[in-house]
């Protein structure tokens, strides 16, 4: 009896994993309107496998990105606790544009993000510390005036058209865009030395 108790976790385990793997996948190309059904057929189980581990899309869609979000969270935080507010913003802008570099995952979050469910008020939260980031920065005089927070999107946009053959490329060069972008959000720009340049194809039309 144990043995076979057992099986059944271990495959109720396995179908969750699969589930999940799913989810991510067709939600980062198909967008959290997607039917349930889509995600079942990818995860080789039934609808009512897949309601039974997660009773709501919302609730697929919070744990399918959960290390996204949290990610999310725990930079805006580390930027919060800086005591120079510029150095908090600007350390928020370089490590959300060089994850949304690295991770598929982390790109995909961010792409579905603004349509997507209300994420158990933890979306809410996250913008809400990120405007308050905003407005230390404005209040020090370090961050232009008349920046909203929709210039944060446009370079998280522009950052997504990064191509480059290796991670590391990615990387390098998302650190450089971080840099202009920084640049050009300062209310006084100190001109100072930009991160190395990365050699990247262009693309022919």
């Amino acid at each position: 009896m144990t043995a076979q108790v057992t099986k059944l976790r271990s495959d109720a385990q396995d179908n969750r994993m699969r589930i999940l793997a799913a989810a991510r996948m067709v939600f980062a190309t198909k967008g959290p309107d997607v039917p349930v059904r889509e995600i079942a057929r990818r995860a080789q189980v039934s609808v009512a496998t897949v309601y039974r581990h997660f009773p709501a899309k919302e609730t697929l869609f919070t744990e399918a990105f959960a290390e996204q979000l949290a990610l999310c969270s725990s930079v805006i935080e580390e930027g919060l606790a800086e005591t120079d507010p510029w150095r908090g913003f600007s350390l928020v802008v370089e490590k959300l544009l060089e994850a949304h570099a690295l991770d598929r995952g982390f790109r995909a979050f961010v792409a579905q993000l603004p349509q997507a469910f209300d994420i158990a008020g933890d979306r809410e939260r996250a913008l809400r510390l990120l405007l308050e980031l905003v407005r230390r920065a404005k209040e020090s005089g370090d961050l232009r005036a008349d920046f909203v927070f929709e210039d944060v999107v446009l370079a998280v946009m522009a950052n997504d058209g990064i191509r480059a053959e290796t991670p590391a490329a990615r990387a390098a060069a998302s650190r450089r865009f971080a840099a202009l972008m920084l640049q050009s959000f300062r209310a006084n720009p100190v001109p100072a030395p930009l991160p190395p340049a990365v050699r990247l194809p262009i693309a022919a039309r």
